[in-house]
């Protein structure tokens, strides 16, 4: 498994953070809608667990890990590229895997070198910005590039983002936006 270095920055201004990364350089990929289905291991592998997800153009399958510290770097992931989102979801099940949850969001993707800055859009919390990059160094570099407010930063996982807006994301087998 391989260390993913990332930290979120939460409650953005989107126009304003869209703005700030067109201003350093950053490249916008595109815009996607994305779905994902979680499937939880056995109870020994606690902060553990495998993600489906697809956002139309790419269907990948990963097997996260938090349960090291927070840090940046701590997640580990291992992650494959797979053909098809209803198919793969239909191995898991036959594996013994079954869905704890189906969740949806909104990523708009911009990208300078080797640093992803990933828009996110969530069902009832307010939007945050993601940045990945291939080390610590560099994602606490894009964090002054930036100029982003520190208080505004978080190594939680969505469950616990939502928790900060009074929201358990478990209430919800399947997290959508409205229609």
């Amino acid at each position: 498994m391989e260390n993913e270095y990332e930290i979120r920055v939460l409650d953005i201004d989107v126009e304003e953070t869209e703005k700030k990364l067109l201003e350093i350089g950053a490249i916008k990929e595109g815009e996607f809608f994305q779905k994902r289905k979680l499937y939880n291991f056995h109870e020994e592998y606690r902060g553990r667990f495998i993600r489906l997800r697809t956002n139309g153009t790419k269907t990948t399958l990963t097997i996260k890990d938090k349960s090291a510290k927070k840090e940046i770097g701590s997640v580990k992931e291992l992650e494959i590229e797979v053909s098809d989102f209803e198919k793969t979801n239909e191995i898991m099940n036959l594996l013994g895997y079954e869905h704890s949850m189906y969740q949806e969001n909104k990523r708009t993707i911009y990208r300078l070198g080797d640093v992803e800055f990933d828009i996110d859009t969530w069902p009832m919390i307010p939007t945050y910005l993601e940045i990945e990059g291939k080390n610590k160094k560099q994602v606490e570099e894009m964090i002054e590039k930036l100029d982003i407010d520190k208080v505004k930063l978080s190594l939680d996982k969505v469950s616990e983002i939502y928790k900060k807006y009074g929201l358990d994301i478990h209430d919800y087998k399947d997290l959508k936006f409205k229609d």
